[in-house]
C-alpha cells in the first residue's frame, strides 16, 4: 500500500506491507518539490517517489495534500482536482482515495464532487494515527512549513477547526516551521549592540538559517532553496543572517550573528507554545489524568518538545517510540497508507514497536 502526502514544498510517501493484520514492513521517502514552480510536472516526481520506495505492487493508493494552497493554483478546488489529476496520470491503473476533515477515506470521484472537504486535510490523518495509541493527547507536528496541533480526546480527534482558515484562528495552526520559514515573519525586532533593532522585511533569511547555525539541522536537511540561492554552509547561513538587520558579516562579529539566532530561535519556539497553550487546555478540560504532548515532524525535537517543555506539558512522547521511527518525518503518508491498508484487509492492523 502506498501512502501520499502532497505539499506544496515537500512531497512524502510511504510503502506499507501488512499480511494477517499485522505491519511487515515499510518504508518512507521526502522528495523536495516547489510545486507552485513547476505543476505540470508533479505526476512525473510521483511516480519517480514510487521507484525509489521500489513499489512494484500497490493493491491502493491513498492520498492527504495541502499543496492545494500553493499560489500554483488560483483557487483550493483548482488545487485539488489539479492535485487528483496528476496522481491518476502517475498511477493510472491504481485505486485511489483521498483522505477528508472527517479521517475518512473516500474515492476520488467523491473528492473531486466537494474538494474543500479534502483540502490540508493530512492533520487529521496524523491525529488518527495517534490515536489508535494514546486515548487524550495534543500532537505537534513541526515539518518544513508550519506546526499543526492536533487535540485528541477519549480515542478521538478533537480538533475545533477543519480549514487552514479555522484552525489559523484557534491556534491550531501555526505557519512556522523547521526550514522555509522567512526569519521577518518571526521577529520584527531584536536585540542588537545593547539596544534594539527593527528587522528587515526582505526574504534575506530562512528558519533553516537558525536552525543550521544552531546545530539543531545538518546541511543535509537543509532540504529546501536557500533565500539567496547561495549554498547550505554555516559562513553562507551567517551571511544570510546578518542580511536580516541590513548588515554582513564583516560588520557584526559571528558570534553576534549565532545571538541574533538564538533570540529568533526563542521568538519561534514561543509562537509554538502560545497556540499549544490553548489547544493543551481544551484537552486536558476534558479529562481527569494528565496529558501527554507527542511531537512528530522534522522539527519534533527542537521546536515541537521546546514548545511542549515551556507550557510544563505533563510529559511529552516522540511518535517515533510509538511506530516504526522513520515514520515520524512523514506521519500523514503512513497515516493514510495504513488507512488504506485496513480499508482493506477490513480490520486494524496493528505492529510491534
Amino acid at each position: 500500500m502506498l501512502g501520499l502526502d502532497i505539499g506544496g514544498a515537500n512531497t512524502k510517501a510511504a510503502y506499507l506491507h501488512a499480511s494477517k493484520g499485522r505491519l511487515q514492513s515499510s518504508k518512507v521517502a521526502v522528495e523536495y518539490f516547489p510545486v507552485w514552480k513547476e505543476p505540470e510536472k508533479l505526476a512525473r516526481v510521483l511516480a519517480a517517489i514510487k521507484e525509489r520506495l521500489g513499489a512494484a505492487a500497490i493493491d491502493a493508493l491513498s492520498v492527504t495534500m495541502t499543496a492545494e494552497l500553493s499560489d500554483a493554483y488560483q483557487t483550493k478546488r483548482e488545487g485539488v482536482r489539479q492535485i487528483i489529476a496528476s496522481v491518476r496520470t502517475a498511477f493510472p491503473e491504481t485505486s485511489i482515495y483521498v483522505l477528508n476533515t472527517d479521517a475518512k477515506l473516500e474515492s476520488a470521484a467523491e473528492a473531486l464532487q466537494n474538494p474543500l472537504g479534502v483540502a490540508a486535510a493530512n492533520w487529521a490523518a496524523t491525529g488518527w494515527l495517534v490515536a489508535k495509541r494514546i486515548s487524550d493527547c495534543v500532537v505537534v507536528d513541526v515539518g518544513s512549513t508550519s506546526a499543526s496541533i492536533i487535540p485528541v480526546s477519549k480515542g478521538k480527534i478533537a480538533a475545533k477547526g477543519k480549514t487552514d482558515l479555522a484552525k489559523l484562528i484557534c491556534g491550531e495552526l501555526v505557519y512556522t516551521g523547521s526550514l522555509r520559514t522567512n526569519v521577518a515573519t518571526t521577529v520584527q525586532f531584536v536585540p542588537m549592540k545593547d539596544v534594539v533593532a527593527n528587522v528587515s522585511s526582505e526574504l534575506f533569511a530562512l528558519s533553516a538559517d537558525v536552525h543550521l547555525l544552531l546545530g539543531n539541522i545538518t546541511s543535509r536537511e537543509y532540504t529546501c532553496e536557500t533565500a539567496d540561492g547561495r549554498g547550505k554552509t554555516m559562513s553562507e547561513a551567517l551571511a544570510r543572517l546578518a542580511r536580516v538587520v541590513c548588515a554582513d558579516t564583516e560588520m557584526l562579529s559571528k558570534q553576534e550573528i549565532i545571538d541574533l539566532a538564538n533570540y529568533i530561535y526563542e521568538r519561534q519556539v514561543n509562537q509554538v507554545a502560545e497556540s499549544l497553550a490553548k489547544v493543551y487546555a481544551y484537552v486536558k478540560a476534558t479529562v481527569a489524568h494528565e496529558v501527554p504532548v507527542v511531537v512528530t515532524g522534522l522539527g519534533r525535537d527542537f521546536l515541537a518538545r521546546k514548545a511542549a517543555e515551556k507550557i510544563h506539558a505533563s510529559s511529552v512522547v516522540d511518535l517515533g517510540s510509538l511506530m516504526p521511527p522513520e515514520t515520524a518525518v512523514a506521519t500523514p503518508a503512513f497515516a493514510v497508507a495504513l488507512m488504506a491498508v485496513e480499508k482493506m484487509e477490513g480490520e486494524p492492523i496493528s505492529w510491534t514497536q
